[in-house]
Parts: structure tokens; sequence; C-alpha cells
């Protein structure tokens, strides 16, 4: 197919983008998906570096509540009758980049423990935008097990977002400044 080309400054989409709201929600459903599984992956580096007992207690029960995340996109999947498929999230790979990198920029100790949990609360925030959209959209279009499975996780980071938030204001930042 050839690719369709646009006036100056306006942007012409690929030969297979979306042009269904469904489709639109699909492949933000397999972004979530590659993002959670490289959460997985990224996680316990997180949890190695930090310092605060606190502060890993809630990471590595956040781990654990990805690799449930993971499971329930695979159900929305099925709910969707389509095979599980995970598309690399740019969003989410930057956030990790990022978060690699602060890691790499701070000492370890109070100051390494406040980057992690300000790279973990940006990822937080994009998950809570994801998973938001997409369960708006699974709304809309009557996808009533997939918005279920949708609203569970995004209360889920919601309540992760608050927990980081508290250590920050209780611990870290205190003992960081």
């Amino acid at each position: 197919m050839a690719k369709k080309t646009a006036p100056k400054g306006k942007i012409a989409p690929k030969s297979d983008a979306a042009d269904k709201l469904k489709d639109f929600m699909i492949d933000g459903i397999k972004d979530l998906y590659w993002a959670e599984k490289a959460l997985v992956k990224n996680l316990p580096k997180m949890s190695k570096n930090a310092t605060s007992p606190h502060l890993k207690k809630a990471v590595d029960a956040h781990l654990s509540e990805t690799k449930t995340q993971v499971k329930r996109l695979e159900d929305a999947f099925k709910a969707l009758k389509l095979k599980p498929q995970a598309v690399k999230c740019e969003a989410m790979d930057g956030l990790l980049k990022e978060a690699k990198g602060i890691m790499e920029e701070t000492e370890p100790g109070a100051v390494r423990d406040a980057g992690i949990i300000a790279a973990a609360q940006k990822v937080e925030h994009y998950e809570i935008a994801s998973y938001g959209t997409m369960a708006t959209y699974a709304k809309l279009l009557g996808e009533k097990e997939v918005l279920k499975l949708l609203l569970e996780t995004l209360k889920e980071e919601k309540t992760c977002d608050k927990d980081l938030t508290k250590v920050a204001k209780t611990e870290i930042n205190i003992k960081a400044k």
C-alpha cells in the first residue's frame, strides 16, 4: 500500500492506522500489555536499588500486583476474542530509561530513594491516564468485561500512587533534604 502524504505540518497516518475507536482501544491495550510486562522486569531493579525498607516493600508489593495486571490484560484480550499481543510502548520505554538514569545519577540512600519514587510516580501517572482512557473507551463501546478489568487495575494504580506519596512525604523526602 502506498504511503499516504499529508500537507506540511500534518501527520500522515500509517497504512494500518486505526479508523475505529475499538481498534484504537485495542492498540492501547497492546501498549499497556507491553508496559506491564516491562515493569515486571524493571521493578526488581528499583527494589534492589532502594534503601528504605518501606520503599522496598511498596515496590515489591506493586511487582506482585503488576503480575496480576498482566494476567488481567490477557483476560481483556480473551474478552475481546483476541490473542494477547504486546506492542512496544514508547512512553513506558522512555519512563523506564529515565528511571535507570535517575538511579545512575544518584548515590544510594535517601536521595536515590526519592528519585526512585519520582520515577515510579511518573510510571503510575502514565498508567492511570492510559487505563482511565481505555476504560472510557470500553464503556462507550459496551465492552463490559474489558471495562471491569481495566477499572480494577486503574484502582490499583491510583492506590500505588497514593502509597508512594505517603512514603515520600513521611520518610524519604525528609531524609533526602
